[in-house]
């Protein structure tokens, strides 16, 4: 995992939203809000948790899903790369973030 990157998103990119903490896992980094785990950064790339509800956004960006080679072959996680543009723009990706947030509450029901 790349410190300097995780930084980068962290400050740079989502410094501005409150309520935000991570953790280093599994050689990425978890990103939480409200106790509940809503965004990944892995391979130096962010990645947000997605559903039915906001995945025609990421679809429409043709942007894909996390996925990483296990014991048991490819698995795809529920967390798909946020768009470069997104990430430019600090009022859209707080919108895409708090929708990623919002999928994590629902997942937790």
């Amino acid at each position: 995992m790349d410190d300097g990157y995780t930084e980068y998103i962290m400050n740079d990119i989502l410094g501005h939203i409150e309520g935000l903490s991570g953790r280093k896992m599994f050689g990425g980094y978890g990103i939480y809000r409200g106790g509940l785990m809503c965004a990944l950064i892995a391979f130096e790339t962010l990645y947000f948790k997605v559903d039915d509800e906001n995945r025609p956004d990421y679809e429409a960006a043709d942007m894909g899903p996390f996925v990483f080679e296990s014991k048991r072959g490819k698995s795809t996680m529920s967390y798909w790369q946020v768009p470069e543009e997104v990430m430019e723009d600090r009022d859209e990706i707080q919108l895409w973030l708090d929708k990623a947030w919002e999928v994590a509450k629902r997942a937790k029901k």
